[in-house]
């Protein structure tokens, strides 16, 4: 059985770690040099940091922030936001990090996929779906929406998780728009579609408020791997509660 990973997000916002809902109304949660220190502490098996403003600015991602949470951790490190190309991805990874997740530049060019994970390799290449549910005609579904969950693309979520893993992603960030900041849970189903119809690890994302909701995007959501923000950042649970509850559940963490 492969361990579950827990996985704290920096959502940074011009240099500062920021929490929201639904990725509105966001409030201050703390430097992310501090916090990224703190969380290697608790024994946190990864961290992600997403430069949540940079698509929507056109700009580059905060390389200096990325050196400097780099320099004070030793957990793999995936960092994303304004990834435009794969010499954005060498930039990034060069200053540190160890993964690179991409978004809304995958969705108007799916090549980059490919161009990352040739010439880094599928394990340094995450794709982020951001996914809201949508209703048509009856039927549910789930809508890609990219620059920070502003723009709809028409995109099914499940469709293009599987292309990306056709392309050559090595791991999905899937967040629900929906359940983002809401403490209510994980998107369950959706969850289950994506986890189920890829063969890579999906990573859980957008919800997360009480230690059941960790459990369920596992065992019920098929999730490989659980990230979480505000729960975290504002000391409701600290990973080991998280990593305590889930042993005591029968399911297998790195300790």
């Amino acid at each position: 059985m492969i361990a579950k990973r827990i996985i704290p997000c920096l959502d940074v916002h011009h240099g500062v770690v920021v929490k929201g809902v639904s990725f509105r109304e966001l409030q201050t949660a703390g430097d992310p040099v501090a916090l990224a220190s703190k969380y290697v502490e608790d024994g946190a098996d990864e961290l992600a940091l997403l430069d949540i403003s940079a698509s929507i600015e056109g700009r580059e991602t905060f390389v200096d922030v990325i050196r400097r949470v780099a320099s004070e951790i030793n957990i793999p490190f995936t960092v994303g936001g304004g990834v435009r190309s794969a010499e954005d991805a060498y930039r990034i990874l060069a200053n540190g990090a160890d993964k690179v997740a991409v978004n809304t530049a995958a969705i108007q060019n799916p090549s980059i996929i490919s161009q990352i994970s040739e010439r880094f390799g599928a394990q340094c290449t995450v794709l982020a779906i951001d996914a809201r549910r949508e209703y048509d005609s009856g039927r549910v579904w789930f809508q890609v929406y990219s620059h920070s969950a502003t723009r709809p693309t028409g995109l099914d979520a499940v469709r293009w998780a599987k292309k990306g893993e056709e392309l050559g992603a090595g791991e999905i960030l899937l967040t629900s728009i929906d359940q983002d900041g809401r403490r209510t849970g994980y998107d369950i189903e959706l969850l289950r579609r994506i986890s189920s119809i890829v063969t890579i690890p999906v990573i859980a994302s957008g919800g997360a408020g009480d230690l059941r909701h960790f459990l369920e995007a596992i065992k019920q959501g098929g999730a490989d791997a659980v990230l979480a923000a505000s729960v975290f950042h504002y000391g409701i649970y600290t990973i080991k509660q998280v990593k305590e509850y889930l042993i005591s559940q029968g399911v297998e963490v790195r300790l």
